[in-house]
């Protein structure tokens, strides 16, 4: 994974939980943000056009309206991974521990 990336979507990490939330909102916060990363990569799947991801993937969004923020920085870094690695991999749960990580 692009390191790069990562760090660009660890800052919006931070951005969007901020370090004061309590342990249960940060525990929300990256299960939304997950989720944001897990329809990312159903659209690619899905063979969207990376043009066409924010709108499609904000149709089905079931996380908060602040979250897609993060769509428009998530989408490059999963379209510029290889196919075989967004089918083999659950970005969602990278994602996540990422987050919690922070």
């Amino acid at each position: 994974m692009n390191k790069s990336i990562f760090a660009a979507l660890a800052a919006m990490s931070m951005a969007v939980s901020g370090p004061a939330l309590a342990a249960s909102k940060k525990e929300t916060s990256c299960t939304h943000q997950a989720a944001v990363v897990a329809a990312v990569q159903q659209a690619r799947l899905d063979r969207v056009k990376e043009r066409q991801v924010s709108a499609t993937v904000q149709a089905k969004a079931t996380w908060p309206e602040d979250f897609n923020t993060a769509i428009p920085l998530v989408t490059p870094w999963v379209y510029q991974m290889k196919m075989r690695d967004v089918k083999k991999n659950d970005l969602a749960a990278a994602w996540k521990e990422m987050c919690l990580a922070q």
